[in-house]
């Protein structure tokens, strides 16, 4: 049981949540979503949903959509980003 006016906001209890239903998950760090890389036989698709899946695991990380699409673009093979060097993407379903 939470103690009285331990969850104030949606943020809270997201966090309480988690806590509860993933105690023994370790969380992922700004690090691990860093390193996340488009593999040689990977799609841009399978490669975003690794992404978003690493990011769902940053439970305590807050990134707007511009720097998650950032992030994204820097681990897209060289030669899809040398394609795509000159757009602006606004969001990942952009990007894919």
């Amino acid at each position: 049981m939470l103690p009285s006016n331990s969850v104030i906001t949606w943020a809270d209890l997201e966090k309480q949540l988690h806590k509860y239903l993933f105690f023994r998950v370790h969380e992922k760090k700004i690090t691990d979503l860093v390193r996340v890389r488009q593999r040689n036989d990977e799609s841009v698709e399978s490669f975003v949903q690794r992404l978003r899946d690493v990011k769902n695991k940053c439970y305590n990380l807050v990134l707007d959509d511009r720097h998650l699409v950032d992030l994204a673009f820097q681990g897209l093979l060289l030669h899809i980003k040398d394609k795509y060097a000159s757009q602006e993407f606004e969001s990942l379903s952009h990007l894919v």
